[in-house]
């Protein structure tokens, strides 16, 4: 990993203002097709996001970060748990979610697929303020979307259609769409995924200048860890529908501790030593493994390691819990707490 992370807010002192969003105790389930069990896609998530800062969530495909940041949102209604805005539970009645859609906005990983190829980025930025009916210049607030999506001069842009841009230029009429309403959060779902790594960069320095500069908290939805390390003030990594690891950028990418973590960082270009190989795919969310949920691919319950520590069992059979939110690290690992008896008070 290249570079350092932000230095993001700090929030030990007593008497903080509490989240921007909490997250508590989430559970979403899919009901099973055909009598097949249900898939507990969210299964227990507690998270916290403050005023101004990044979270980064991470995590192989299929793990459920895409559904636990589309119910952030009130995309998928939580079938357990509670999700707090501005200290205020989130309502699922058309209205209130109209309300607090105008306050955080999701900015989708394909820019080729959220982008009407028949409407010019002028009618694009300025759905949103027809759908809200928002007051004021509507002309003025589209070109100060674009500019701060650095689109510039952005009347160049108010007739262009999304095929004639570049594929950074269509991520930043997204992102321009997203700002028109001047929300609060931005929930941003492999915002660069499907980018150039030339214009990977100008994206992530895009993000950052949001924040300092509006003051906007985000959470960055990604499976790259190198991603996460150049942008998030702290990072959450998730397996099979838990957050199983959490806490400090700097701190969970330069000393993980939980063994999913380590494999995670393992495979980027910079790391040192081989890449450690999780065998098999993550499995099925509708049969959730007794015990830890990551022991069945565990190489350090393969290699004899939570054997020698004295909780290979308790790997195997007893349930770890959810992570409390907060911005403490924490882990939810049964060998990391042993090896690492100092740090167990703090996860």
């Amino acid at each position: 990993m290249s570079g350092g992370a932000p230095t993001g807010p700090q929030h030990d002192a007593p008497g903080d203002p509490p989240p921007l969003l909490s997250v508590q105790g989430l559970h979403v389930t899919f009901p099973g097709r055909r009598g097949a069990a249900a898939a507990r896609a969210v299964d227990g998530v507690d998270l916290d996001i403050r005023r101004g800062e990044i979270v980064a969530l991470v995590g192989e495909s299929g793990c459920g970060k895409t559904t636990l940041a589309r119910s952030l949102l009130g995309l998928v209604r939580p079938t357990g748990g509670r999700v707090s805005f501005d200290g205020a539970s989130l309502e699922y009645s058309g209205r209130a979610l109209k309300a607090y859609r105008r306050r955080a906005q999701l900015v989708l990983q394909d820019p080729n697929g959220s982008l009407n190829p028949r409407h010019t980025v002028y009618d694009i930025v300025a759905e949103g303020l027809r759908i809200h009916d928002r007051a004021g210049d509507e002309r003025t607030a589209v070109a100060e979307a674009l500019a701060r999506a650095g689109l510039r001069p952005p009347e160049r842009f108010f007739l262009r259609y999304p095929h004639e841009l570049s594929g950074g230029q269509r991520q930043r009429v997204v992102i321009a769409g997203a700002l028109v309403l001047q929300p609060e959060l931005l929930v941003a779902d492999e915002p660069v995924a499907s980018l150039d790594a030339s214009v990977r960069g100008e994206i992530l320095a895009l993000l950052l200048r949001l924040r300092t500069e509006l003051g906007l908290a985000a959470l960055v939805v990604t499976h790259d860890l190198g991603l996460a390390w150049n942008i998030a003030d702290r990072v959450a990594v998730m397996y099979l529908g838990r957050i199983v690891e959490t806490g400090p950028v700097e701190q969970v990418l330069t000393a993980p501790r939980h063994p999913y973590t380590r494999a995670l960082l393992s495979v980027l270009p910079e790391a040192p030593g081989a890449p450690v190989v999780l065998t098999g795919e993550p499995p099925d969310p509708s049969y959730v493994p007794g015990g830890c949920r990551f022991h069945v691919r565990c190489p350090v319950l393969a290699s004899g390691e939570a054997e020698r520590a004295g909780v290979a069992d308790a790997c195997r059979n007893r349930e770890l819990e959810i992570l409390r939110g907060g911005d403490e690290s924490q882990v939810a690992c049964h060998w990391a707490r042993a090896e690492q008896p100092a740090a167990k008070g703090t996860g």
